[in-house]
């Protein structure tokens, strides 16, 4: 735990000067691309169980099967979900051997529209007994969210407030103003410039403080 608290809470101002990470700021696309992707479409998971997982992401995110494929087409089956009218959002495919190693995808994001559901979400997750592995703000981009992992052990956010900015980079925000906090409760009460994070219901709040 001491370790996590260190991790979040840690802003190396020197080593995020260093040359070798400026090197690697500084690597950008072409001026003449023939093309322009604009959105993340949607992610393929692997699954030991697929029954399993999509009573999770149905009955705890609110997700919706679109279609199905069945053995005869896909090995473990194939079920496509979707949370927007996007015909799907997430894929999932039964052949998983056992949960994941985190050896490639570290996380999956989705956004919602308030802050309030960012709080309403923790407490839906504990309702449902999914651990809470972080609630708060973590730094780069200054989100509000709450993290967690889906019955595989794939780890999962539900995050408010991603920063936006200018393609050519302009505005990012610098690394001085992050302000990571490990609750939902210290991320509101200390929020970021440009960042809206006022309860429309404070009740949701842990500790009952009027924001």
């Amino acid at each position: 735990m001491e370790e996590r608290i260190k991790n979040i809470r840690n802003v190396d101002l020197d080593a995020i000067n260093d040359p070798e990470i400026e090197r690697i700021k500084g690597i950008g696309p072409p001026e003449n691309l023939p093309f322009n992707i604009f959105k993340m479409g949607h992610i393929v998971m692997i699954v030991e169980d697929v029954e399993r997982s999509v009573e999770f992401y149905s009955q705890v995110l609110g997700f919706k099967v679109s279609d199905v494929y069945p053995e005869s087409m896909q090995k473990g089956k194939m079920v496509f979900m979707r949370f927007n009218e996007d015909h799907h959002g997430i894929g999932l495919v039964g052949t998983a051997k056992g949960p994941t190693p985190h050896e490639e995808l570290h996380h999956i994001a989705f956004e919602v529209a308030t802050i309030d559901e960012v709080f309403k979400i923790r407490e839906h997750l504990e309702e449902h007994r999914v651990e809470v592995d972080f609630d708060g703000r973590r730094r780069a981009g200054a989100q509000v969210s709450v993290e967690f992992r889906d019955p595989d052990g794939h780890r999962l956010e539900v995050f408010y407030a991603l920063d936006k900015v200018r393609w050519d980079g302009s505005d990012i925000r610098p690394p001085e103003e992050w302000k990571p906090y490990l609750s939902l409760e210290e991320a509101v009460d200390n929020p970021v410039r440009g960042q809206n994070t006022k309860l429309a219901d404070t009740s949701l709040r842990r500790d009952k403080i009027l924001s």
